[in-house]
């Protein structure tokens, strides 16, 4: 159980609607992230992705069942900083996250409020924009960056915390192709060269294909499992969960109905190439 980052043992949370009924969002879930490890987590609107990740980072606790994070039970009230600090939460909109108006404020503003001395802050600001290709904005007004780098100063703010769990809320949904590279790149590195635990809600399929595993979510339910060439060869299931698939896969899955005979779990252009 050492290498274990995040554990979900039986975890269901439930909330009331307008009727005063208990609805779960999320229902009997377990699930263990390895340390290091870069998961995906898909799924439609409603399918429960973003409640789990609220779960995590102890912003939702569980009605039933355990949230470990590095060991520590989210239910513990005097661990919740803790929690919080081990697993640092990037949402989707940066313009909520940002709080100063200059960037190296704004990355200082979480090891301030942990009481950190201002040596180590000035060196963990520097750290962590460099670290997402921030350091020669430090001196700007978070408001005239464009979204990609608004998104990566948010990151840099989390990053500030040094967490050893990252976990991005659809990080890329309100950016434009441009930002979206720029914020997945950054995300890459963290976790290919940093060594940090990832865990990425998405609905973009080729944001997933980079990820170590994917999870995909349905009703509250974790619907399928496995590494990105696992899951995405199951093309027919995929699309009924109301999904797409990375258009290369699709366009192989129709290559091979019409009899043509390419792998299953094509993930790249180059990979359809090659075996075409």
């Amino acid at each position: 159980m050492k290498d274990i980052m995040i554990q979900l043992d039986n975890v269901t949370f439930e909330y009331k609607n307008y009727e005063d009924e208990n609805i779960a969002a999320l229902k009997d879930v377990t699930l263990s992230v390895r340390k290091g490890e870069f998961l995906a987590v898909l799924g439609h609107n409603g399918s429960g992705k973003s409640t789990l990740a609220k779960l995590i980072n102890a912003l939702l606790l569980p009605t039933k069942g355990k949230v470990l994070v590095k060991g520590m039970d989210t239910l513990d009230e005097d661990k919740i900083w803790d929690v919080r600090q081990a697993a640092g939460m990037v949402f989707q909109n940066p313009d909520n996250q940002l709080v100063a108006t200059i960037v190296e404020e704004d990355v200082a503003f979480g090891p301030e409020n942990q009481g950190i001395n201002p040596s180590e802050i000035r060196k963990r600001v520097d750290n962590a924009l460099e670290t997402v290709g921030m350091l020669d904005y430090i001196n700007h007004a978070p408001h005239l960056l464009s979204g990609g780098q608004k998104q990566r100063v948010a990151i840099a703010g989390v990053l500030a915390m040094m967490p050893d769990c990252i976990i991005l809320d659809e990080p890329t949904a309100m950016l434009d192709p441009s930002g979206r590279k720029e914020v997945m790149s950054t995300i890459t590195r963290l976790n290919k060269e940093e060594n940090k635990t990832i865990i990425l809600i998405t609905h973009y399929m080729d944001e997933a294909v980079q990820a170590d595993r994917i999870v995909v979510m349905s009703e509250g339910e974790v619907a399928l499992e496995g590494e990105p060439r696992e899951v995405f060869s199951r093309v027919e299931d995929i699309i009924g969960l109301g999904l797409d698939v990375p258009q290369v896969t699709e366009l192989a899955y129709k290559l091979r109905k019409e009899g043509i005979n390419v792998p299953s779990n094509i993930l790249t252009v180059e990979e359809l190439v090659m075996s075409l």
